[in-house]
């Protein structure tokens, strides 16, 4: 390689990110002009990609996850040739550029993921590398790897710092992903100044005890020497690699170089003159030198013939292994989802059960038609019912498996099925207790910004968990995630509802799908069905004449409410009984649907749920009742529990012939 040329481009990425920072007034130029040395070495000697087909399934996968460096990935995307150009460069945090304040996924081309909390984006290298090796078990044969490529990280001393990196990358030693490798940006400095004021840990010891392969380069300049530890890093197949790459935060910057003043904020135009004095450039603003320009046309050509070659091998391998062309677009693709929407054996239930043991059924079911489901459980498989029986444990030892074994690591089992999902190839869920949301919230959040259709299994959903007590009831949380956009929270009355909410969930394209569901066994409806698709429907109207009273609710609940109007029919109260599973289905709806369901006119209504009864009174008015918990539980069993804080049939009838009386 030419050291001068070289040099010179890491330099161009050093100058683009300071410049655009200073430019928007606003950002981190610390991190990109540190680390710029090892990004360039990674991307020009290393990298498999095709800049003009970002979506090329074989492609290795880059994730900075330290996202406030964003100006570094923008750089190296436009030197690359993406479809990122100067002006976006030049717009860097502005309102409708593609070179937003953190990396967002979807928004643009080449962000294999949304980063910026910290740790996010190690968990989802993670979660790429697991897709990657799954679907190598499922496909490669001699002779042709159609699946082989790297998951690169570039993580900060923030992300070292977050649990969610710890959790997942223990699960990464164990699980023996060798085409995992994090480059860890060892610049000693956050927000506060020098992390000896919080962080005197050595991470190398850490991920040694992890099980991964440690290396480091002690001068983040040193070309060389990065791009030895990175072949060094790939030649162990079996460990994943950390490479602790020391560097300089804000280097070239005399002024800023190694202090928390080069994090988060411009450089100043004085600094910045001065930086470009001392990288000794010469070129105007935002202008990329010719010599640096052509060296990354050779870059481009160098991926497009690795695209093409990996064609020709696809092309061959289909010709030798034929069967496995019809697999690979069913995997890759959505070819299997007809045949399985319409397959009526898969959504018909039959017994009164807990919604958890009916999903677990329906999951079996599915695993037999949907070959590309994967998932698992927070060391909960038991009691969660996700375990799909006959299909093999994902282990160091067997890359095949489809069960998913996160061990006790919720945060990091969201971020990692985020990351499983955005490589593509899979249909993936994660489980745990409800109440467990309150440690995955980040990841959950992010699955939702990003539009990622992961399906997250959420059981024990109440006060009907009963002994435990209130560290394991959830109250607050079904507001929690009916608050997020762009998330679809099912809550099913039976297992003819859970089966709808798993339609949803395996129909859903651009949207995770939370399914909540039960502990303890539920009655089963003769009324429930396909209509639970559309998030709210009456189940049934009660008693002569016109509804007086409409009585709604979700999950556990209906059955309260079918109880009571049954009562109150037997008093001569005409009530109207509608599930609501998801609020956000119903919302898509049309009007003139909700209103067939909710009659404007009438506005005697009680809603009733065994949580917050937060948000509900959008549906009751203020003229109308809800009967919920906004209180924690208590260790007892359910069915005492739900009598002692009146969620019962009588305190229905109660409300409704106070509402009816008035």
């Amino acid at each position: 390689m030419n050291q001068e040329m070289d040099q010179l481009a890491v330099n161009t990425l050093r100058v683009l990110s300071a410049e655009a920072v200073e430019k928007a007034n606003s950002g981190h130029p610390g991190l990109p002009m540190g680390s710029a040395p090892m990004a360039y070495t990674l991307w020009s000697r290393h990298m498999n990609h095709n800049p003009k087909n970002p979506a090329w399934k074989n492609r290795d996968r880059f994730i900075l996850s330290a996202g406030h460096g964003s100006m570094l990935l923008y750089s190296l995307l436009h030197l690359f040739g993406y479809d990122l150009n100067m002006e976006e460069l030049k717009s860097f945090r502005q309102w409708d550029s593609r070179t937003p304040g953190h990396p967002e996924f979807g928004h643009t081309s080449g962000v294999e993921t949304t980063t910026g909390p910290l740790g996010q984006g190690f968990a989802n290298g993670v979660g790429m590398a697991m897709a990657e090796a799954r679907l190598a078990a499922q496909f490669n044969r001699e002779g042709y790897p159609v699946v082989d490529h790297y998951t690169y990280v570039l993580a900060g001393d923030g992300c070292m710092m977050e649990g969610i990196s710890s959790e997942a990358a223990s699960l990464a030693g164990t699980l023996g992903l060798g085409k995992l490798i994090v480059l860890y940006d060892s610049n000693r400095i956050s927000i506060e100044g020098d992390t000896d004021l919080a962080f005197r840990e050595d991470v190398k010891k850490r991920f040694e005890a992890y099980g991964w392969q440690v290396l480091q380069v002690k001068d983040g300049n040193d070309l060389e020497a990065i791009n030895a530890a990175l072949v060094e890093a790939k030649n162990d197949k079996v460990r994943p690699a950390m490479i602790e790459v020391v560097t300089e935060i804000g280097y070239g910057c005399p002024a800023k170089q190694g202090k928390a003043s080069a994090h988060g904020e411009p450089l100043g135009a004085e600094n910045l003159k001065a930086m470009k004095e001392n990288l000794n450039w010469q070129e105007e603003p935002f202008k990329v030198p010719a010599s640096v320009s052509r060296q990354m046309e050779s870059e481009m050509e160098k991926g497009m013939k690795a695209e093409a070659a990996w064609e020709l091998m696809l092309s061959d391998y289909f010709t030798a292994y034929p069967e496995m062309e019809t697999a690979w677009d069913q995997w890759f693709g959505n070819a299997w989802m007809q045949d399985v929407m319409e397959d009526e054996s898969l959504w018909q239930y039959d017994k009164p059960n807990a919604t958890r043991s009916a999903s677990g059924d329906i999951i079996n079911r599915l695993a037999e038609k949907v070959p590309n489901l994967i998932g698992g459980s927070a060391d909960l498989a038991p009691s969660t019912k996700t375990l799909m029986k006959a299909h093999g444990d994902f282990q160091k030892e067997n890359h095949a498996g489809s069960n998913l074994r996160f061990g006790v690591r919720e945060h990091a089992m969201a971020a990692i099925i985020n990351g499983m999902a955005l490589h593509g190839g899979l249909r993936v869920f994660g489980a745990t207790f409800f109440v467990f949301t309150d440690y995955m919230k980040g990841a959950m959040r992010l699955s939702s910004i990003m539009g990622v259709p992961v399906t997250y299994v959420l059981t024990h959903d109440s006060i009907g968990v009963g002994e435990d007590g209130p560290t394991h009831q959830p109250i607050e949380h079904l507001m929690a995630l009916r608050s997020v956009p762009n998330m679809i929270v099912f809550r099913p009355a039976d297992g003819k509802e859970t089966a709808m909410g798993w339609k949803a969930a395996l129909s859903s394209t651009n949207t995770p799908v939370s399914l909540v569901l039960t502990r303890q066994n539920l009655p089963l409806y003769a009324e429930t069905g396909a209509d639970a698709l559309r998030g709210g429907y009456v189940l049934k109207d009660a008693g002569a004449g016109e509804p007086q009273v409409l009585l709604m609710a979700s999950g556990s609940e209906v059955a309260t409410i079918m109880t009571a109007a049954d009562d109150l029919a037997a008093k001569g109260i005409a009530s109207r009984v509608v599930s609501m599973p998801s609020w956000e289905l119903f919302e898509i709806q049309p009007e003139s649907y909700r209103h067939q369901v909710l009659p404007p006119a009438l506005r005697k209504r009680i809603a009733v749920e065994a949580g917050s009864g937060l948000g509900w009174y959008k549906y009751t008015g203020l003229d109308g009742r809800v009967i919920s918990l906004d209180h924690f539980g208590a260790s007892a069993p359910g069915e005492l529990l739900f009598e002692k804080f009146g969620l019962t049939p009588e305190a229905v009838v109660e409300a409704a012939e106070a509402l009816v009386g008035q």
